[in-house]
């Protein structure tokens, strides 16, 4: 028995969701996202608040059902709030610029790299080693930000690298005579 599940989902002001035969459409001030219909959960908008219930008999139904109302509660929260990933550049002459939909990283091998943002994701360079990554969908963020971080991840004797702004990086005892 699922106990996110059971929880209702609350719809802001202004998030507007259709419940269609073979897709669910969230609409708010950021944007609009959409997401299959899973048979095995019932989804339905009642009043201001979106109800999740699970299919008799259905199979794997039970699992489902909190999976399907977080998905639901990450796309409401993404298109009235929207999501964003801190990262900071650790490391002389580390440097990041964004241009657009591209941002530059400078990470201490031979070329610059660049990154190209997918579409629904913008990039901002706050400063040269500071870089946030924002967007409506969750897992899209979380994605570039992951991609992003994997070009120099910090490694574990200096710390040097990309990391998460919260991420603690507990360093190694280098290695005595």
């Amino acid at each position: 028995m699922s106990r996110v599940g059971k929880n209702p989902i609350t719809l802001p002001a202004g998030v507007e969701v259709n419940v269609g035969a073979e897709e669910i459409v969230v609409k708010g001030p950021l944007g609009s996202l959409k997401t299959l219909v899973n048979p095995a959960v019932n989804v339905k908008v009642e009043g201001s608040a979106i109800v999740c219930a699970s299919v008799a008999g259905a199979a794997n139904a039970s699992a489902l059902w909190g999976t399907v109302r977080a998905n639901l509660n990450n796309m409401v929260q993404g298109v009235s709030k929207g999501f964003e990933k801190r990262l900071t550049l650790i490391g002389v002459g580390y440097r990041a610029q964004a241009q657009g939909d591209v941002v530059n990283l400078t990470l201490g091998f031979s070329h610059p790299v660049e990154h190209r943002m997918p579409t629904g994701v913008k990039v901002e360079t706050p400063s040269q080693t500071e870089i946030v990554i924002k967007g409506v969908d969750k897992q899209k963020v979380g994605q570039v930000a992951a991609e992003v971080r994997a070009y120099r991840a910090p490694e574990p004797y200096k710390g040097k690298g990309v990391r998460y702004a919260d991420e603690v990086v507990v360093l190694k005892e280098t290695k005595k005579k």
